[in-house]
């Protein structure tokens, strides 16, 4: 199982190198060249997302004792994500100026009224989407926290049922320990009546011995 998340992990570095590369040359560039890297860098986010996402499955089936270690590292991817994302909006809004000047022949002024405008509206959605993304991992955490207590709550319940088990291998053997001890019981009662009875036929035998013996003299 890590050894899928250590392949999407280096897939993601790989994309990650090759997309801070193309955003820093964005601005140098013009025209169709430049709108197609747009485009290209807008694609690799996107496989870089799915990466990511396959990422967090990974972890989720991972054994909890070594999840935190992948957590921490997936966290660190997805914090290096939002920083190509917020590099690669700067980006796209300078770009989107100079063609907007190209075609409307906008003065200094007006372009840096609306690029703060725009800029500004960036920061809005950030802060959403962190909010969101904090919502998101506090049910990712409750999720891995109710799994814990599911794995628990399985381990207890086999433990009731091996000690249940038990109890009943227990009862079993004291039934028969106690059907022996009663045949062994009976049978000493049983050892006892014939020695009593032995016992008084002996004495009854003597007397008689005796009662004849006399009664000859």
């Amino acid at each position: 199982m890590s050894s899928d998340f250590e392949a999407y992990e280096q897939d993601v570095g790989t994309l990650t190198a090759e997309i801070t590369n193309k955003i820093g040359r964005i601005p140098k560039l013009a025209g169709e060249e430049k709108t197609q890297l747009v485009l290209n860098v807008d694609k690799q986010l996107e496989e870089v997302r799915e990466l990511l996402e396959q990422m967090d499955l990974e972890v989720r089936e991972i054994p909890i004792q070594s999840r935190g270690m992948y957590n921490s590292r997936l966290k660190s991817y997805k914090q290096e994500m939002e920083k190509l994302e917020k590099d690669f909006k700067r980006s796209r809004i300078a770009y989107s100026d100079e063609v907007r000047n190209e075609l409307l022949g906008d003065d200094g002024s007006s372009s840096e009224s609306q690029r703060a405008h725009l800029l500004d509206n960036t920061e809005r959605l950030e802060r959403s989407s962190r909010r969101l993304e904090a919502g998101y991992q506090i049910a990712v955490e409750t999720e891995q926290v109710g799994q814990e207590i599911l794995t628990n709550l399985h381990s207890d319940r086999e433990k009731i049922q091996r000690s249940r088990d038990r109890l009943r291998e227990t009862d079993a053997n004291l039934g028969k320990s106690s059907r022996i001890l009663t045949g062994l019981l009976r049978r000493i009662i049983q050892n006892r009546v014939l020695v009593f009875i032995l016992g008084a036929i002996i004495l009854l035998t003597i007397v008689l011995a005796i009662y004849f013996n006399l009664r000859g003299h």
